[in-house]
């Protein structure tokens, strides 16, 4: 590569998110690229030319260990929607003049869904316009729903801490024995795809049960089969535990989580999901009358390095990576896949795949992989899922919590 390039985060952060910005920096610097620029708060940002120079921090190895260590959005991220090309021209034309000003060759977009329709968009300007730049999107989203890549970077760790806390959980409500059932309601994040909330099963292992029920948003929400189930459980335990997605919906389509309330809409016209386990506990409490409590992991589950999958970080890096590769070769309008190619031992690879069939599609939880009731997972998710969260990499601790790398 003969000019710079950028890389920038977008959407949701992870615990590995930083893990991919590391790659594509020492990629780079391999290759020989005299600066690796970083979007400060993402493409939004970049409109307001905000970089920083990421030789900066990353130009000693330390600092890239300590990256890797480092949850959320290092560079900052952003939730912005590019308009549609025709009749915003000038947006697009500022894009690509802050690159030229920067002798910016190549735009980097960690990123889930939206981002990637970002990817696309700006590499479907630069053909139709005539431009050289090229464009990459490497992969991130804990909800794991981007199509074509076996699984998505942020995806282990999420699921490796849902898994660890659901255990932890258990062994918590278990501990009293109270004659009285008590109910707890674990709301995990995940609005349409319920990979997250899948991952409650991983808790189940030969010292603990697992969760009594998963709810995810792949099948209808029945309120009446709900109830049914949790007074069927507490017939014969004194602890119940279920995990509950938080858009899991009914056969209309409203989410439980709105049911009697207003909720917000994002900058992309996604409902802002929160209180599906309130909401849950509450009705158990108030109709049945045993001891409840909700607990909703929020951003928890997303920014948990303390607790990051091994194999998450690798695979993190090395898409980051392979996508400067991808680009060193030309290519362009292409996002970075992982591809499975052994389960025992596990294996994976990665690819380059067309943008196109990737932006703006939404992959969910097998029908095949969840139980006929519609109340669990069986052993396909298990076989999926339980590699992605092998391994640990220990923070590097400062008076006795995890140091992170900061922007300054």
């Amino acid at each position: 590569m003969k000019g710079n390039i950028v890389v920038g985060q977008s959407g949701g952060p992870t615990a590995v998110i930083n893990s991919s910005v590391a790659g594509v920096y020492a990629q780079a610097k391999k290759l020989g690229v005299n600066k690796v620029y970083g979007m400060v708060h993402g493409i939004e940002g970049f409109l307001e030319d905000q970089l920083c120079d990421l030789d900066e921090y990353l130009s000693d190895p330390a600092g890239i260990e300590r990256l890797k260590r480092t949850p959320s959005a290092f560079l900052g991220s952003c939730r912005f929607k590019m308009p549609k090309i025709e009749g915003n021209e000038e947006i697009y034309e500022k894009i690509f003049s802050i690159m030229e000003k920067h002798d910016i060759e190549c735009l980097f977009y960690c990123g889930g869904n939206d981002s990637m329709d970002t990817v696309k968009m700006l590499s479907d300007y630069a053909a139709a316009h005539g431009k050289s730049q090229r464009f990459v999107g490497v992969p991130k989203t804990i909800d794991n729903d981007l199509p074509i890549t076996d699984h998505c970077p942020g995806y282990g760790s999420a699921a490796k801490y849902i898994a660890t806390s659901m255990k932890e959980i258990i062994r918590d409500n278990e501990s009293f024995g109270a004659k009285k059932p008590t109910i707890v309601i674990v709301e995990i994040m995940g609005r349409n795809a319920g990979w997250l909330t899948a991952a409650a099963a991983l808790s189940k292992d030969d010292d603990c049960a697992g969760p009594d029920a998963i709810f995810l948003p792949e099948r209808d929400f029945d309120m009446d089969k709900f109830m049914a189930k949790v007074k069927e459980l507490a017939v014969s335990k004194s602890s119940v535990v279920i995990a509950v997605s938080e858009g899991v919906h009914d056969a209309n389509g409203t989410y439980v989580c709105e049911m009697g309330r207003e909720v917000a809409v994002d900058a992309f016209g996604h409902k802002q999901m929160s209180g599906t386990a309130a909401m849950l506990a509450e009705k158990i409490a108030a109709e049945i009358g045993y001891k409840t409590r909700a607990i909703e992991f929020s951003t928890l589950q997303r920014a948990a390095a303390h607790i990051a999958s091994l194999t998450d970080i690798n695979e993190a890096f090395q898409v980051g990576a392979d996508a400067v590769k991808a680009a060193e070769r030309g290519e362009t309008a292409m996002m970075i896949t992982l591809d499975r190619n052994g389960d025992d031992p596990y294996q994976c690879g990665t690819s380059a795949h067309d943008i196109h069939d990737i932006a703006n599609v939404e992959r969910k939880v097998p029908d095949e992989w969840i139980t006929a009731d519609g109340m669990g997972l069986n052993e396909n998710y298990e076989k999926y899922a339980r590699p992605l969260i092998m391994g640990e990499l220990i923070p590097l601790f400062i008076n006795g919590v995890p140091g992170h790398l900061v922007r300054k």
